[in-house]
C-alpha cells in the first residue's frame, strides 16, 4: 500500500515542499530502501523510527519497502523526517487510518522510545505550510513555539509518536498555539545587555552612537585600550527601536535553520547582537559550508555585527563584508545549491589608533607602524563605515563618578521619533533608513544651501578628508537633522557630522 506523508527540506532561510512516499509491497524480501537524495542521517533515522514505532506498539512491515523523499533533486538532511516517515509506514502497512494527515506539515527527530525531539527550521516549515494552503503544522516544542509566530495557521505541538497519531485519529484534542502567548512570554524576558546608564563619560561616543542608530549608519570607534569601546557596543541594541513582528520574523528565520533556537527558550523580542571572534574564517563571516548556511552577518541580520580589534581580522575575511555591506543580502554558491541569505546589519567596529593602543607621549610606534597598522583595513572598506569617532581615555575623575549617565530607555525615545520620520520619507523608495540612500536619494532628500557646500568644501581641504567623505557627511547630516526634527539640513548639522571621519584626517601621527 502506498502512503504519503507532507514534510519539508530547509534551503537557505526557506523551506521547500517534501512529500514522503512509503510504499510496502504485498511480497517480497523483508527490506527497506530509501531513495531521494537524503544524507547519512536521514539514512540513520530507519533505525529510530523502527525503534519508535516498536516502542510505540505498531508492528513492522514484513515485506519490501521503499521510502521516496521527492523531489529526488533537492537534498534531504537531517532527523526532520523520522516523524513522516513514522506515519507514513504506519499508514502504508494499515495500522492506522488517518485522512487529515494530508492537511499537515509535520517534521520531528524521533528517539528510540518515541519521544519527538525538536528540529531546526520550525519557522520556516510554518512559512511554508501557509503558502501551500495547509490547515498547520505538527512539530515538536521548542519548534512548536517559533511557528506559532507565523498567523493564520495551526501549530500543534506534540511530544510523542503516540500523540501526533492520536491527534490525526481525533482520539486526542491539542489546542493550537497562539501567536499572542509567544509573544507575551518574549516580551517578559530579560534583555541581559545592560544599560548606557552604566557607561561613564564618552559624552561625544555617545552621541556619535546615538547618530548611528537614528539613521542605521555604520560605525568605528577608535580609542585605546580601556576606554569602554566594548562596553558601549555591547549596549547599542538596548537603545535600538523594538523589531516589528515581519523583522522579528526574518531574524528567527535565520537563526531558526542555523539551529540557534534549539539551545534554549525563544529569542526575545529585540535585535539581534553578533561579536565574532577575530580568527573568524571567511566562510564563518559570510557563511557558507557544504549545504550552504547562514554566517556572522546574516545571524546580524537586523541587528548589530561588532567586530572589535578590527584590524586584527584576516584581510580576505574582512573584504567579503563589502557585497554584504552594499546590498543588504549574500549570495552562496556551493555544489548542493545556490542560496541567498539577507543581512541588513549595522556594522560597529572598534579599533586602536596604533599598534601599542596609545597616541601621543604613551606611544612607542614610528609613523611607519601606524600606517602600516591602519592600512589592514582597506579604502573600500572604510568607504562604508559612515562615522569614524574617537573614543579618548577616561580620567580617573570620570571613572569616580556616582551619577549614573543617560538611561537607555531616553536614548531610544529619541531614536525611536527620528526613526518613524524615515519610513514616511521613503514610502515610495523601499528604503529602511538614512543610511541606505543613494545618490538620486541624496539630491532630493539631502539638499543644502550653496554656503552650506562652500562651508563643506572649506572643511574637506583644511581637514584633508577624503573625497568618499563627501557623501557620507550628507547622510548623516541628514540623520541629525532628523534628531533635530527639522526638515531641512542646518549648518549646526553639517559640522557635527564633519568632526565624525577621523580617519580621512592624520590624526594619529
Amino acid at each position: 500500500m502506498l502512503a504519503t506523508v507532507s514534510s519539508s527540506a530547509i534551503a537557505g532561510i526557506e523551506a521547500k515542499h517534501v512529500q514522503v512516499e512509503v510504499n510496502t509491497e504485498e511480497e517480497g524480501e523483508p527490506k527497506l530502501f530509501m531513495v531521494g537524495l537524503p544524507d547519512a542521517a536521514v539514512k540513520e533515522s530507519q533505525n529510530r523510527v523502527f525503534s519508535a514505532l516498536t516502542n510505540s506498539g505498531f508492528k513492522m512491515s514484513r515485506t519490501r519497502t521503499t521510502i521516496n523523499l521527492a523531489p529526488g533533486d533537492l537534498r534531504k538532511e537531517g532527523p526532520i523526517y523520522d516523524l513522516p516517515i513514522a506515519l507514513g509506514l504506519a499508514l502504508a502497512t494499515r495500522q492506522i487510518q488517518t485522512p487529515s494527515v494530508q492537511d499537515y506539515l509535520l517534521a520531528g527527530e524521533l528517539s528510540l522510545s518515541g519521544a519527538l525531539r525538536p528540529v531546526k527550521g520550525g519557522l520556516a516549515t510554518a512559512l511554508l505550510a501557509k503558502s501551500l494552503g495547509k490547515k498547520g503544522v505538527i512539530l515538536p516544542h521548542p519548534s512548536s513555539q517559533e511557528a506559532a509566530l507565523v498567523r493564520g495557521i495551526d501549530v500543534i505541538e506534540v511530544g510523542s509518536l503516540d500523540e501526533s497519531i492520536r491527534f490525526l485519529q481525533g482520539q486526542l484534542q491539542i489546542s493550537p498555539k497562539q501567536t499572542s502567548e509567544v509573544l507575551d512570554t518574549l516580551e517578559q524576558q530579560e534583555n541581559g545587555r545592560g544599560d548606557f546608564s552604566e557607561v561613564k563619560g564618552q559624552h561625544s561616543v555617545r552621541r556619535a552612537i546615538e547618530v548611528a542608530v537614528a539613521g542605521g549608519h555604520n560605525i568605528l570607534l577608535i580609542g585605546p585600550p580601556g576606554s569602554g569601546k566594548s562596553m558601549m557596543a555591547k549596549r547599542i541594541p538596548t537603545i535600538m527601536p523594538k523589531p516589528t513582528l515581519e523583522e522579528f520574523l526574518e531574524i528567527l528565520s535565520v537563526h531558526s535553520v542555523a539551529g540557534n533556537t534549539l539551545k534554549g527558550p525563544v529569542h526575545r523580542f529585540q535585535r539581534p547582537y553578533r561579536s565574532p571572534h577575530h580568527t573568524i574564517s571567511d566562510v564563518g563571516l559570510l557563511g557558507g559550508g557544504t549545504i550552504p548556511g547562514p554566517g556572522e552577518v546574516s545571524l546580524a541580520h537586523n541587528g548589530v555585527l561588532f567586530l572589535d580589534e578590527l584590524p586584527e581580522f584576516k584581510r580576505s575575511a574582512l573584504e567579503v563584508l563589502r557585497q554584504p555591506l552594499e546590498d543588504g543580502d549574500v549570495t552562496i554558491s556551493r555544489s548542493a545549491g545556490i542560496v541567498t541569505l539577507p543581512c541588513r546589519f549595522m556594522l560597529v567596529a572598534a579599533m586602536n589608533p596604533t599598534p601599542c593602543g596609545y597616541i601621543g607621549e604613551e606611544c612607542t610606534d614610528t609613523p611607519a607602524q601606524i600606517q602600516r597598522y591602519r592600512s589592514r583595513i582597506s579604502g573600500p572598506l572604510l568607504d562604508r563605515i559612515d562615522l569614524h569617532v574617537e573614543a579618548p581615555a577616561l580620567s580617573i575623575k570620570d571613572l569616580r563618578k556616582g551619577k549614573p549617565g543617560e538611561s537607555s530607555a531616553s536614548i531610544r525615545g529619541r531614536i525611536s521619533e527620528a526613526r518613524q520620520i524615515q519610513p514616511q520619507r521613503f514610502a515610495q523608495e523601499a528604503i529602511p533608513c538614512n543610511a541606505r540612500m543613494r545618490q538620486q536619494h541624496l539630491r532630493k532628500y539631502c539638499r543644502i544651501s550653496s554656503e552650506m557646500g562652500d562651508l563643506l568644501q572649506r572643511a574637506m581641504e583644511q581637514l584633508r578628508l577624503s573625497a568618499r567623505a563627501y557623501h557620507r557627511i550628507l547622510k548623516v547630516s541628514r540623520t541629525i537633522a532628523d534628531l533635530d526634527d527639522r526638515q531641512n539640513i542646518q549648518p549646526q548639522h553639517l559640522l557635527e557630522a564633519i568632526q565624525y571621519r577621523s580617519l580621512d584626517r592624520d590624526v594619529f601621527y
